[in-house]
């Protein structure tokens, strides 16, 4: 692997090329930290995308794509005098030292759980404005992704049950409730008790460090080459995939799976 100096040569040839950007590239120099952000978070998702694949070299890429970000939105701030990549790094630098007592001051700590519990304590005295531990999660995350992010949070100061028999209850307590909500046809009601089934169910998940949404991204993958089997399967067979009946269908499901 390379060498800390090299390291340091990459990121300085990095600040020297976004500079260069800057001031000759019609395009580089329009940006401004509102035109980036979608741009920012659809790279976010291509290096998610690449992590489910384990294709290394891509999230190499991917990663090199969102490190240009992040030196592209200091170098915007540079430019208003609001802040530069020394204060990026100075900040988050600063902020991992005070939440890591354990590490660089005289906290002890038995476990993961400790450290999660005291991250979260920590962020709570470092001001802000902040009264709760839920106000760290950005609105703008995906629903799934952004129940996960909350139990974690409430989860590390003890608000969750201590064995699996608790979360299964509270899965079966929704299903039921869905239940009578669906015998009255109260379409509002239904949508909001399965939206308590499945905060239940991602609940579970991360209890059992299962990542929700990368479960149900594989799941999904599953279903397309599936379900891709199964238009192959009717073309074959010369038959439009539409005007099949579910019986027949479901029998090039199963053909699908054992493929």
């Amino acid at each position: 692997m390379n060498s800390k100096e090299q390291k340091i040569q990459a990121f300085s040839r990095l600040l020297d090329i976004m500079d260069e950007l800057r001031e000759k590239c019609p395009w580089d120099k329009k940006q401004t930290h509102q035109t980036l952000r979608h741009l920012t978070i659809e790279e976010t998702y291509e290096l998610g995308d690449a992590i489910l694949d384990n294709n290394t070299s891509e999230i190499k890429n991917e990663l090199g794509d969102l490190l240009l970000h992040i030196v592209f939105y200091a170098k915007i701030g540079s430019e208003t005098n609001d802040f530069d990549i020394t204060d990026v790094c100075n900040a988050i630098s600063d902020k991992l030292i005070y939440r890591h007592p354990h590490i660089y001051g005289d906290v002890k700590v038995a476990n993961e759980e400790d450290v999660k519990r005291n991250w979260e304590q920590l962020k709570l005295k470092e001001g802000k404005g902040k009264k709760s531990i839920l106000e760290g999660v950005p609105k703008s995350l995906p629903a799934m992704v952004k129940a996960s992010r909350m139990q974690d949070k409430v989860a590390a100061v003890g608000f969750e049950w201590k064995d699996t028999k608790g979360f299964l209850d509270k899965i079966q307590e929704e299903i039921i409730e869905f239940k009578v909500e669906k015998e009255k046809s109260n379409q509002d009601n239904m949508e909001a008790e399965f939206g308590d089934i499945l905060f239940a169910l991602i609940n579970f998940a991360r209890h059992n460090n299962i990542n929700a949404e990368d479960a149900l991204e594989r799941t999904n993958k599953k279903f397309i080459n599936r379900f891709k089997s199964v238009e192959q399967q009717a073309k074959t067979d010369g038959v439009a995939i539409a005007e099949l009946p579910l019986k027949k269908l479901l029998a090039y499901w199963e053909n699908a799976k054992i493929d």
